[in-house]
């Protein structure tokens, strides 16, 4: 019953957010600096996800692509602040929770491995490349937005 009622709650908010983003803050979206092609992540985690899965069924085959899809669902954000040079003070502390959720499941792999033996190869590749993908992100948060700084990238 907990894990059926959280999925609703889950899409409930999933699709608020995007009524959020496409109706009511439309006007907010930045069209200029947003030229990062999803195709070119979309397309190899499918890839990805096609040729490397536990079982090649169709749900182990989306689970697998959602996996590898997350792990890289943030380069467009970086690539806007890396494009733009600076990021708004949410942005940074929005992208630095993201970050450190996901640095926060390699305690959740060590723990799950130390008392069940249980360890997903797939599940954890993806992270720590997610996790790489942030460390740059994170040692700029640390030394500029948590010393009262705004975050912008070094000339």
């Amino acid at each position: 019953m907990y894990n059926t009622f959280m999925k609703f709650v889950f899409l409930a908010t999933s699709y608020a957010t995007i009524y959020l983003i496409y109706v009511k803050f439309k006007a907010t979206y930045d069209h200029n600096h947003d030229t990062f092609r999803i195709e070119f992540l979309i397309l190899p985690s499918l890839a990805l996800a096609l040729l490397i899965n536990h079982y090649f069924n169709f749900l182990e085959v989306l689970w697998t692509f959602s996996i590898y899809l997350e792990s890289v669902a943030i380069l467009p954000q970086l690539f806007m602040v890396s494009k733009t040079g600076e990021a708004e003070s949410i942005t940074s502390h929005y992208l630095f929770a993201l970050g450190s959720y996901r640095a926060l499941y390699i305690f959740n792999w060590i723990y799950r491995y130390a008392t069940e033996g249980h360890y997903d190869p797939i599940a954890i590749v993806a992270g720590v490349v997610q996790t790489v993908l942030y460390c740059d992100f994170f040692y700029l948060y640390i030394t500029k937005v948590l010393k009262g700084k705004k975050l912008q990238l070094p000339a």
